[in-house]
């Protein structure tokens, strides 16, 4: 599985690494960036409930 998310939509809230910190952390840009590719077993659901929980659907996973 992996996850993506898109830089361009992206507002840097924050909440997918509050929900997943294994697989998102914000960076020094103030956006959220994919930092295990891909996504560790055992964190599928936590990845996905990340990206059901962005704002503005900048997260992809699959």
């Amino acid at each position: 599985m992996k996850a993506r998310v898109d830089q361009d939509t992206c507002i840097g809230c924050g909440v997918c690494p509050s929900v997943c910190p294994e697989v998102f952390e914000m960076k020094d840009d103030g956006k959220s960036h994919v930092i295990a590719d891909p996504v560790p077993d055992g964190y599928e659901d936590s990845a996905k409930e990340a990206a059901e929980s962005c704002p503005v659907d900048a997260i992809e996973v699959e």
